[in-house]
């Protein structure tokens, strides 16, 4: 298994988020108070320990026996479209699991199956897979039922089978979808999650100048900081401030590690070709034959790519070309600070006064969290917004 240092769990997260400047109340992890306390009205039906909808989280799940390539484009996970009502984000990586049956396919799952999932379908890491999906549920998930969507919002009920309640997804901006993406817009101008063609064109462009054909962390350097200089003089509400700073780097990192065929060694490892990008960020699916990493890996190669052109954390101040530095909330060389006020500021601020069940699981899920920091954890104490108990 490899080993992921504390540099590289702080970049955990493709997709993301800008979410530490979030005002108490706006939102609590993408539901509304009335939502919320609808869902935890309803999962409490039944007393005792929360009624047929509330869910106590179970502990995530440890490395696979097995952590080699393989082929995952097999005959137990085939590409299917997507059905009415099934629901896809801003994350290629989810969206392809979620096609191939990895995850369920209508694109609602728990803390558990996603950690199952990116582990069997790209051999990430366990750490990293641990770490990436507790942000995410904390963020925009739904505690009490224990089930978060890789895209929107869901309605009360699904296509197959019905949802519990209403559960919230990683596609509202602000917490853990964020400004920047390679192949998505930003959310001031309109729709966050869908694929961008004309960004995937950039995407491309830079690929077959720098790359030769390929994506390789020469050409995601130089995309990386390209795309965050487009931002900031484009979008006027511009914002890459604290977790969003961590997962910038993550996102042009993984393309390199978890979406290159595991069978390519020597001079063609770490080198994507753009029909098999085209099939992750465009279709959602497995290119044909294609076989997960050999080894354990995932956000290994960010800080190579934010050494090419170290950004700090910060955000557009007054309209575009106004980029002020904000360190307040840490970043990625800062991330024990990251960590204290993600907890502390932003989860207390989504979720300021949580009684019963759904206080007893964000507890549980902040020591998942926690425990799977790591060596990133050493020097950084567990903070407890909500006590012990």
């Amino acid at each position: 298994m490899v080993h992921i240092r504390f540099t590289s769990i702080a970049f955990g997260v493709a997709a993301l988020s800008s979410a530490l400047a979030f005002p108490a109340y706006e939102s609590l992890s993408g539901l509304s108070e009335r939502q919320l306390v609808e869902a935890a009205s309803e999962s409490n039906r039944g007393g005792g320990g929360g009624g047929p909808g509330a869910k106590v989280p179970p502990p995530p799940p440890g490395p696979p026996s097995f952590t080699g390539a393989k082929l995952v484009d097999d005959a137990r996970h085939p590409w299917m479209p997507t059905r009415p009502g099934d629901i896809r984000g801003p994350c290629p990586g989810l969206n392809t699991l979620a096609s191939h049956g990895y995850l369920p396919r209508d694109g609602v799952a728990s803390p558990e199956q996603i950690i199952k999932a990116v582990q069997d379908g790209f051999n990430m890491d366990n750490e990293l897979a641990r770490f990436t999906t507790y942000m995410a549920h904390l963020l925009d998930g739904n505690p009490v039922t224990d089930l978060i969507s890789i895209g929107g919002k869901t309605p009360k009920t699904g296509p197959d089978p019905p949802r519990p309640a209403i559960v919230g997804g990683i596609s509202n901006h602000g917490t853990f979808e964020g400004d920047g993406s390679m192949t998505r817009a930003d959310a001031f101008f309109g729709d966050n999650h869908s694929f961008n063609p004309a960004l995937f064109e950039q995407f491309k462009d830079f690929s077959n100048r720098l790359g030769g054909g390929f994506y390789n962390l020469t050409v995601a350097a130089e995309l990386r900081f390209h795309r965050i200089q487009q931002s900031i003089g484009n979008n006027p509400q511009f914002s890459i401030v604290g977790f969003r700073h961590l997962t910038l780097y993550a996102e042009a990192a993984f393309p390199v590690t978890l979406f290159v065929d595991g069978r390519r060694t020597g001079a063609q490892a770490g080198h994507l070709d753009m029909r098999s990008a085209e099939s992750f960020f465009k279709d959602m699916r497995f290119p044909r034959g294609f076989f997960r990493a050999a080894q354990p890996s995932g956000a290994g190669p960010a800080p190579e790519i934010f050494a090419a052109h170290p950004t700090v954390p910060g955000r557009n101040v007054a309209g575009v070309n106004t980029f002020t530095p904000d360190t307040s909330l840490g970043s990625i060389t800062d991330f024990c600070t990251f960590y204290t006020q993600f907890v502390s500021k932003t989860l207390k601020g989504l979720y300021p006064n949580p009684t019963g069940v759904l206080r007893r699981n964000l507890n549980i899920n902040l020591n998942f969290l926690y425990q799977s920091l790591g060596a990133g954890a050493q020097g950084c104490p567990q903070v407890f917004p909500y006590g012990q108990n």
